[in-house]
């Protein structure tokens, strides 16, 4: 398989390079199935202003949008973008936490036909420097101090390191760089959008990083579309339901699966809340009558628990979404006893594959699986380590490929070599199976992964990656990172050390990571030093028997 990728000789100012597309016979087939309809992503927005134009499209504690009013702020600040200077197939970093603001962010770069790259309030210079060199960006989008940080001095970092990022919109005090908010006063003549190619990216999502830095994830307009309209209708959403964002909103989950994309699709609005604590997100779901949501198995047990004190009670939840890592049987129970009388199981990827429990199927399935394909075109594949199918029902690799699953990661020759199967199969890393017969035909049941990552609170962190800034450490000999179980972040990350001299604390561990831009989310919990690490067979760390060692000390 080859990307297209070749710098040497390609524009890399051009959104295409790089861009590996679905192949011409399995596009036709979804379009004539009705998947892929040929148009571009925001016109979810345009066609929900049309039908609903006075209704709460967006909700945050601070202010609130109809879906008329969201759709002439995203054409004002799409205008202004373009005025200055950016054009269609731009690629702009957008890095705003959960408010309104973020939509209107999202959909003025979309109706400019910009392409926002979905970075996470969380990432820091390491990732930033990383997805601004892969997209070749030409802007940034950030909100001033969030939790204590200050994205401006970030910024200022950014603007140095890399001279494309030539335009710089701050949500709140700008300081050096402009104003975000003062683009939505524009008040020159709007121009119509320019058309899109619509087998073209229309964003960029990142990748949980299962081997280095994250990658970008292409999704086009055809596919993020289907996406988004297909989850909302497996999840039998209503222009009745409002959708609670929870997660950070540039994730694949709460943004087209259904999220606020999906959502927008059927007329439902949607709240944004920075604060998921259960105090805080259960006063929001009780004000605004939420009834869908979707949340990480770790903060749905949180709040489940808090059921049992929390004076105001989410009672009007209908259906929430549980992802991130695999439920037991026992904590799914849990959960649709103590929280929600409908449960969704999810197993998804930002890639594009969902599999997810229905409103509707028996108790069995969703407290037992992981849920069936969304799509009828999605083909699942479960093979073993020589690449071979493994018979009905038996346990192994899970590859997938649909109409709305990538086909090579943007501008990543060697991830995409590793990634994908000549014929276009994705090799997702995870270790599932298929079940064959009864009731449970073809739902998935995920039994563990292949893939060295670390699944804390919902996010997947590379262990090698990790790695790779604790070698840098001059205390540090040898290191492992490894998961460690977690009653509420599912697994928590340890590493395991062996120290080249006087050791060294975690607080001192982490400073060192944050200083050189690693994601709160990705350091280390817990810090455990050790005389030598446990090799295998063929010389590479046990990171089995490390784990075990450590559990056995208590």
């Amino acid at each position: 398989m080859t990307t297209g990728f070749q710098p040497q000789h390609a524009d890399f100012t051009d959104l295409a390079t790089g861009f590996v597309p679905f192949p011409a016979d399995r596009a036709d087939a979804y379009r004539r199935a009705g998947y892929w309809t040929d148009r571009p992503l925001d016109s979810i927005l345009g066609d929900a202003a049309a039908r609903w134009p006075d209704k709460p499209a967006v909700i945050d504690p601070a202010v609130s949008y109809t879906f008329a009013e969201l759709a002439a702020r995203a054409d004002r600040i799409a205008a202004a973008l373009l005025r200055h200077g950016i054009r269609p197939g731009d690629r702009v970093l957008l890095q705003l936490p959960n408010t309104c603001q973020f939509a209107v962010a999202l959909f003025g770069l979309l109706r400019a036909r910009a392409v926002p790259v979905m970075c996470l309030p969380g990432h820091r210079s390491a990732e930033l420097n990383h997805f601004a060199a892969v997209s070749g960006a030409v802007g940034l989008i950030v909100p001033d101090v969030t939790a204590g940080f200050d994205y401006r001095e970030l910024a200022a970092e950014l603007v140095a390191n890399n001279p494309a990022l030539r335009f710089v919109f701050v949500d709140g005090e700008p300081g050096p760089f402009e104003s975000f908010t003062a683009l939505a006063d524009f008040d020159g003549p709007i121009p119509e959008p320019a058309p899109v190619d619509p087998d073209l990216p229309a964003l960029l999502l990142v990748s949980g990083g299962t081997t280095g830095l994250p990658k970008l994830i292409p999704r086009t307009h055809n596919d993020y579309r289907y996406n988004a309209t297909a989850c909302a209708q497996a999840c039998r959403m209503t222009g009745d339901d409002v959708y609670l964002v929870a997660l950070p909103a540039g994730h694949n989950f709460p943004l087209g699966c259904p999220g606020l994309l999906g959502s927008m699709t059927v007329g439902a609005s949607t709240v944004f809340t920075t604060d998921s604590s259960p105090e805080a997100a259960f006063a929001l779901i009780d004000k605004y009558r939420v009834t869908v949501t979707g949340l990480v198995n770790a903060l749905a047990k949180v709040w489940t628990q808090a059921c049992e004190w929390e004076p105001v009670l989410p009672t009007s939840l209908r259906l929430v979404q549980v992802g991130g890592s695999r439920m037991t049987p026992d904590e799914a129970r849990y959960i649709l006893d103590g929280l929600t009388p409908g449960l969704s199981q999810i197993f998804g990827m930002a890639e594009g594959m969902l599999n997810f429990t229905r409103p509707g199927d028996p108790l069995d399935v969703v407290l037992n699986t992981q849920g069936r394909p969304m799509s009828p075109h999605d083909e699942m594949r479960v093979v073993d380590e020589n690449g071979h199918d493994v018979p009905p029902g038996e346990e192994g690799e899970l590859l997938v490929r649909g109409p709305y699953t990538l086909n090579g990661y943007y501008r990543a020759e060697d991830a995409n070599a590793r990634s994908f199967t000549p014929d276009g199969f994705y090799r997702t890393g995870d270790r599932v199976r298929i079940f064959a017969d009864g009731p449970r035909a073809g739902y998935v049941e995920v039994t563990g992964r292949i893939k060295d990552v670390i699944h804390r609170g919902g996010e997947t962190v590379s262990a090698s990656d990790l790695e790779e800034h604790l070698f840098a450490h001059p205390a540090i000999y040898a290191a492992a990172a490894v998961p460690l179980p977690d009653e509420y972040l599912g697994e928590k990350i340890c590493a395991a050390v062996v120290f080249s001299g006087p050791p060294i604390t975690l607080a001192e561990l982490n400073e060192f990571l944050d200083q050189r831009g690693v994601s709160a989310h990705c350091r280390p919990d817990v810090l455990v030093p050790m005389g030598t690490l446990p090799k295998t067979a063929v010389g590479k760390v046990d990171k089995k028997k490390v784990v075990a060692e450590i559990l056995a000390r208590g």
